[in-house]
C-alpha cells in the first residue's frame, strides 16, 4: 500500500523552491534582467531636536511638587508649545495643577487625570528660592508662588489658588 500524501508533499515543496527563486515584482532586474543602478538623490536634512532633562522638586509639606520641563522637551515628554513648561500639583485639601508655559497665562486644572504628585529628592526649604529658564518659584510656610518672566504667576496653598 502506498502513502497517500507523498504527491501534495512534493507538490508543495516544488511550489516553495519555484517561488523563492522568482524575481520580486519591480526588484533588480525586473525589466532588463539586470540589476538597476541606485543613483542617490538628494539628502534632505531634518532639524535636530535638543532633548533636555526635566527637574522636580517638592516642599517640605510634601503637599506640593513640581515639575520643570526645559525647551525641546525631553526623551518622554514634549510640551504643546515646545516648552518651557513648570507644572506643580498640589494633593490638599483637593488635587490641582497649576501650568506655566512658554507665554500667556497660568492655567489651573481641577480635573487631573494622570495625579503623581508629591515625590522627589530635591526640597525647597521655606524661604528658599527655585528658578529654571523663564521660572522663579519661591517657597514659603503659606504656600507656593511661581512667576515667568513677564509677570504671569500662580500660587498654591492649602488655602488659596490663584493664577494669572
Amino acid at each position: 500500500m502506498r502513502p497517500v500524501f507523498a504527491m501534495p508533499v512534493f507538490l508543495l515543496s516544488a511550489a516553495v523552491v519555484f517561488a523563492s527563486s522568482a524575481p520580486t515584482p519591480g526588484g533588480p532586474g525586473a525589466e532588463s534582467g539586470q540589476p538597476r543602478e541606485m543613483v542617490p538623490g538628494p539628502v534632505e536634512k531634518l532639524p535636530v531636536r535638543v532633548l533636555g532633562v526635566a527637574e522636580s522638586f517638592v516642599m517640605p509639606s510634601g503637599n506640593i511638587g513640581c515639575i520643570y520641563i526645559p525647551e525641546g522637551g525631553t526623551a518622554t515628554y514634549e510640551p504643546a508649545d515646545g516648552g518651557p513648561e513648570l507644572s506643580c500639583d498640589r494633593v490638599e485639601p483637593k488635587y490641582v495643577r497649576a501650568t506655566l508655559g512658554r507665554s500667556g497665562k497660568a492655567v489651573v486644572r481641577t480635573n487631573v487625570g494622570d495625579r503623581g504628585c508629591c515625590g522627589g529628592d530635591r526640597i525647597i526649604p521655606y524661604g528658599e528660592t527655585w528658578s529654571a529658564g523663564p521660572f522663579t518659584c519661591f517657597s514659603e510656610r503659606t504656600g507656593l508662588t511661581c512667576k515667568r518672566d513677564d509677570g504671569h504667576s500662580f500660587l498654591l496653598s492649602r488655602t488659596r489658588l490663584r493664577a494669572d
